[in-house]
């Protein structure tokens, strides 16, 4: 994080062109690129129909951020200052005038701080208003306004009423899915067919649930994942989902080493640290794992910190008769790890634990990340009513969610080398190399999910012993108290989801989510390095 200092002008209150060049500099940019010659020609222009789709989520995104993010953007692209330049610059890598970096500090002068219920709900509602509304609502309109794909605006009279994404947003999803057809028309896979004319008919009805089956059954070449996915940007309940598209391409060899986790799903469901009955007893009847190497992102796939892997759907309603798949994006995993976890690991960690880092227990840590999310407590019954962790933990849910796939990732992978479906030689490369991967999420700062949740896991690990600092500043770890801690936090945070006891899930939150003088110290002799990566689509353009 840039200090105050310079992050204002001296007069503006916003940073000056010197300022926002170091801060871009923060993200360091990466040619992605792949290989489309083995496609055929049909494969070919499917996939530019899919890229093509895909564009039209950066606009709808923008203004899912925030209402005013257009005309910002027009403003800006005006500008032809050098200054003006580099604002331009800034706002599109940030998907809006904060720097998701800089605790969303506004970067534009004129702009206020960043509303934490992004523009889903109406101008000057409070979210107690919405959630007393809410709460009033009969069980069907109800689960209409705390559901995925609606907003929540004000008719004529002033009243709160529910808006479809269909209505809300219905000009550029008919041109979405007037482009998906298009590539449906051109692929000969069957399976991409399917999910393309499914999906471009969830953007006019509304109704995703047949197209997030065929997604979860879409085995083909050309990896599309497109629509409203994630809830991040809804920080008033965790409700709203935010459009993106990641267009990427099988990559077969990859995928077939990974296959063998599938099948270990269960049995890792069976052994979980919590109480037996809150283990379930049989999981949705599909995990499919693709590796894959991005093409394209948009929308909230493609703005500051960069995604590596993602588990989807989030409809608890097709995980549950479904399961979900796990995406892990190769090319963006190994840029990021040769870019940024590399000279991060010179830097904080102990000089014997340095060798130890690796990729591949970086890429298998992220694959359990991404298994465990479709693990675990997810539909309850709480005070009598059927309801999710989701709705329960409401705004607290993406931290309390992040933390436990990252720990619950760790314990998995070490049940499974003590049951022997690993190789144990791992053992010490996979706990350091989630060491040095700490600090690079933390990095993310602390208005992120993400980051959050490892705050939570980092102060926890210290408390536990299990991480221990010398006096130079280095870290180290203690492998035998880290088992423990591992367990312990896990049972913790699935044991607040399984209860859905948003009280606990807050006081641990507020105990946990802070940077202690030790780790802000490694924090800051990283200040040089780069935070992330900055993608450049070459095989897109």
């Amino acid at each position: 994080m840039l200090s105050s200092a310079s992050l204002s002008a001296a007069n503006s209150g916003v940073p000056d062109l010197a300022a926002l060049e170091r801060m871009h500099a923060r993200f360091v940019p990466v040619e992605l690129g792949v290989d489309v010659s083995r496609l055929p020609a049909n494969e070919r222009v499917a996939l530019q129909k899919m890229i093509a789709a895909a564009k039209v989520f950066d606009a709808l995104f923008l203004r899912q951020a925030d209402p005013l993010n257009e005309t910002r953007l027009v403003g800006l692209l005006r500008d032809e200052s050098p200054l003006g330049r580099a604002r331009l610059q800034y706002f599109r890598l940030n998907a809006g005038p904060w720097s998701a970096l800089d605790e969303h500090a506004p970067f534009l002068p004129g702009v206020g701080p960043k509303s934490t219920a992004g523009n889903f709900y109406p101008a000057g509602a409070t979210r107690e208003e919405i959630d007393h509304w809410i709460r009033q609502l009969p069980e069907t309109e109800r689960a209409a306004a705390t559901g995925f794909f609606t907003t929540i605006r004000r008719d004529p009279a002033g009243r709160f009423v529910i808006v479809p994404y269909s209505l809300e947003y219905q000009g550029e999803l008919a041109e979405a899915a007037r482009l998906l057809r298009e590539a449906a028309a051109a692929t000969s896979q069957p399976t991409l067919k399917a999910y393309l004319e499914k999906r471009a008919e969830a953007f006019i009805t509304n109704d995703y649930y047949a197209s997030d089956v065929a997604w979860m059954e879409l085995d083909a070449s050309i990896e599309p994942t497109i629509g409203p996915y994630e809830t991040y940007g809804d920080g008033w309940f965790n409700y709203k989902a935010a459009f993106e598209a990641f267009i990427a391409l099988t990559d077969d060899a990859e995928t077939a080493k990974l296959t063998r986790f599938s099948g270990q799903l269960q049995d890792v469901e069976d052994h979980l640290p919590i109480d037996p009955q809150y283990r379930r007893a049989k999981l949705g009847g599909y995990a499919p794992i693709r590796v894959v190497n991005l093409a394209f992102a948009s929308g909230d796939a493609n703005h500051g910190v960069q995604t590596a892997a993602f588990n989807l759907p989030n409809d608890e309603r097709v995980v549950a008769e479904k399961g979900s798949k796990r995406v892990l994006l190769r090319n963006v995993q190994q840029a990021k790890f040769d870019r940024v976890l590399r000279p991060i690991a010179a830097r904080v960690l102990a000089p014997g634990d340095q060798p130890h880092v690796a990729f591949d227990p970086f890429f298998t840590h992220i694959l359990m990340h991404e298994l465990m999310h479709g693990l675990g407590p997810q539909a309850l019954r709480v005070d009598g009513r059927e309801t999710t962790v989701r709705h329960q933990l409401r705004e607290l849910y993406g931290t309390i969610e992040e933390a436990k796939a990252d720990i619950s990732g760790l314990w998995a992978l070490q049940y499974l080398m003590d049951k022997g479906e690993l190789d144990p030689a791992g053992e010490r490369a996979l706990y350091t190399t989630f060491l040095a991967s700490t600090f690079r999420t933390l990095r993310f700062g602390l208005t992120e999910a993400h980051a959050k949740g490892m705050a939570l896991q980092v102060n926890w690990l210290l408390d536990a012993g299990a991480i221990t600092v010398a006096a130079d500043g280095t870290f180290a770890l203690d492998a035998a108290r880290m088992k423990a801690a591992v367990t312990g936090l896990t049972r913790e945070i699935m044991m607040i989801q399984a209860t859905g006891d948003y009280a606990r899930a807050q006081a641990l939150l507020q105990r946990m989510v802070v940077l202690r003088p030790e780790v802000a110290r490694a924090l800051e002799r990283l200040r040089d390095l780069p935070v992330d990566i900055e993608p450049r689509y070459v095989s897109a353009d």
